[in-house]
């Protein structure tokens, strides 16, 4: 019996990360969460019909301090017990190229969804595809550091994500 032209992909967690990169008072400030998962069904050749979802566990996040993992949970920051999740559904998938691609889709997050464009990388080394890529995004239109946090000459309203995701199942590109 031939397998399913879509077989199943997996995401690889162990090899995998979404980090995030803020600025306080003109420092950087690098973060990451700990927990996200991934469902994927990319085929090359079949753009119209892939689909890329991801969760990500915002209470995972992390930047590395107990003061400031602290606050992140709070309802200013990811407001984790009303919005324990942040979802990204794609919505269309166009070539560009040499591996690389435009995820078009709704990235949610503290329940504000907004239609965003992600340049994704693609990579193959032997049976794992790595995509890679980086999302700039403003924090307060997704309400991240309301009140007195709102104010961008403490913490910079623009966000840099990165994201690396290891996959199994993934076709020849």
């Amino acid at each position: 019996m031939a397998a399913p032209a879509s077989a199943q992909q997996a995401l690889v967690p162990a090899q995998s990360n979404i980090s995030f990169t803020a600025k306080q008072m003109g420092v950087p400030l690098q973060g990451h969460f700990k927990k996200f998962t991934a469902q994927v069904a990319f085929d090359a050749t079949k753009l119209a019909t892939s689909k890329i979802s991801f969760s990500v566990d915002t209470g995972s996040a992390t930047l590395g301090s107990k003061e400031t993992d602290a606050e992140l949970p709070k309802a200013v920051w990811f407001n984790v017990p009303q919005f324990p999740q942040a979802t990204f559904e794609s919505s269309s998938i166009k070539a560009l190229g040499g591996g690389k691609f435009d995820v078009a889709g709704k990235l949610t997050i503290k329940g504000q969804a907004r239609d965003v464009t992600v340049p994704v990388a693609l990579s193959q080394n032997g049976g794992t595809t790595t995509a890679t890529g980086t999302l700039a995004l403003k924090r307060l239109a997704y309400k991240i550091g309301e009140n007195e946090w709102a104010d961008t000459s403490m913490v910079a309203d623009d966000v840099q994500v990165q994201f690396k995701l290891a996959l199994t199942g993934v076709g020849k590109l």
